[in-house]
């Protein structure tokens, strides 16, 4: 990977990092001030302060610490130093547990909150994606079984509408995960309405773990477009050799190519092996030599290229894109909407992996974040807006686990008080500490095991 595309990718890493963790902390904070509750210090990272600072009535301290992946906000505890006689009102351990709870549970909400309005603002400004119109089922998969025809379009899932392919996607995951029958309305080129009825029963646990949409048969219409340049990258070995926009490529090594999707994968395929295209400009037909440049576009793959992009046809993105808006209440509700079943989604996968319904392989460490973070990032604003959105919630959910040591087994404890009718022994404290030290250590063992996994395997 060049320096330019590892620079991206830390920087979008950075960015969505650094501005969920201080949303989660926020959360926090403002709670325990709410409730009167001396905050000590806001902390972005964890160990030694790099750089810190304080000001506010209670002198609170502002710090980045050395290790950046997480936060905390200490406040003012009995347990943790002597407090003076006359702050003991403001001591954290001496608040209600209603009100021990509501700041816990802080951190997680605005994190919901957060998504709520990072997908608010992208339903609001618009988004441009691909329309639901199926390509030819792939033999074998229920699509091709049921005989969904190339070039119709979805209109409906379940009986709720989809105007997009990422809305498809979203309506046929969440009842693939739940095992359910569905039906996807469709119409095609002759205004015909088609009804298909999906079992997702019939599908193998292990298509739970790829692509689900693949494993249905339900592939995106992708029309082969002509072999023509619509840009050539200055400096790259197309613009070394000679290569313009409006040259259309004929063949690779006196073999003839049909499209735009051979002409990459050939070059693709060839590597940094010479190559000899045979380019059609206006009336000249001729000949050029070019090298293929070795790129590792994202972490672990790399990939020839040539520096060429494709002309597109305005007239068949008009017919297979289509640009999403809402009005300002209207995007509110889906934001919530979206949401809501993101998180609810999240819960039922957790749940499966626990049952051993669901591969452990789905777990994500910070590599392959910190990949989607720049992939997102270069596919455009909405993008990266809904990349962030998605892991706010995956944050939130996650820090509502009951495993001491995160935000939910704090609350697990609180709920353990009231019932028990007085706060847990010290030493019970302790074990579950230790406990879900031992928890997380394993969970970021298996999150860095399938980084490094992924990147071997490309």
């Amino acid at each position: 990977m060049n320096l330019l595309g590892l620079l991206w990718i830390v920087g979008a890493f950075a960015l969505a990092l650094g501005v969920l963790i201080v949303v989660h902390e926020l959360g926090h904070y403002m709670a325990a001030r709410a409730c009167r509750v001396k905050v000590l210090r806001f902390s972005i990272g964890f160990g030694q302060p790099l750089w810190s600072w304080r000001f506010g009535r209670d002198g609170t301290e502002w710090a980045i610490a050395a290790f950046p992946l997480g936060g905390y906000v200490k406040m003012l505890d009995e347990r943790e130093g002597e407090v003076p006689p006359e702050e003991l009102p403001r001591a954290f351990n001496r608040q209600s547990v209603g009100r021990r709870a509501f700041i816990v549970l802080a951190g997680p909400l605005a994190n919901l909150v957060l998504a709520v309005l990072l997908y608010w603002l992208v339903f609001l400004g618009g988004v441009e994606e691909p329309r639901p119109v199926f390509g030819a089922p792939p033999a074998g998969t229920l699509a091709a079984e049921l005989k969904l025809g190339a070039g119709e379009t979805a209109r409906a899932v379940g009986g709720k509408p989809v105007a997009t392919w990422t809305e498809l996607r979203w309506e046929v995951l969440r009842r693939v995960f739940e095992r359910e029958i569905f039906e996807i309305e469709t119409i095609n080129a002759k205004n015909e309405i088609n009804l298909y009825r999906f079992d997702a029963r019939r599908l193998e646990a292990a298509a739970l773990d790829g692509d689900v949409m693949g494993a249905l048969g339900l592939v995106l219409m992708r029309p082969e477009l002509p072999a023509v340049l619509g840009a050539v990258l200055a400096g790259s070995p197309a613009a070394r050799a000679g290569l313009a926009p409006g040259d259309r490529i004929l063949a690779i090594d006196g073999e003839a190519v049909t499209g735009w999707s051979e002409l990459a994968r050939r070059i693709r395929a060839a590597g940094a092996r010479e190559l000899v295209l045979e380019v059609l400009r206006g009336e000249e037909q001729f000949e050029v030599a070019v090298t293929p440049e070795i790129v590792e576009e994202r972490p672990g793959r790399p990939v020839a290229r040539i520096g060429i992009a494709v002309r597109e046809d305005a007239e068949l993105h008009r017919r297979l894109m289509v640009t999403v808006r809402y009005g300002a209440l209207a995007s509110f509700e889906r934001a919530l909407s979206q949401t809501w079943e993101t998180a609810a989604l999240t819960v039922r996968a957790i749940g499966r992996m626990l049952m051993g319904e669901l591969s452990v392989k789905n777990i994500s460490g910070p590599v392959t974040i910190a990949d989607y973070a720049g992939q997102s990032a270069r596919m455009g604003g909405e993008h990266y807006l809904r990349f962030l959105a998605l892991i706010s919630i995956s944050l939130g959910v996650l820090n509502l686990l009951p495993i001491p040591v995160l935000d939910g087994g704090h609350l697990m404890y609180y709920l353990a008080e009231l019932i028990k009718g007085g706060p847990l022994s010290e030493r019970t404290m302790e074990i579950g500490q230790q406990i879900g030290l031992a928890l997380l250590a394993l969970l970021m063992a298996v999150a860095f095991y399938n980084d490094i996994n992924r990147l071997v395997s490309g």
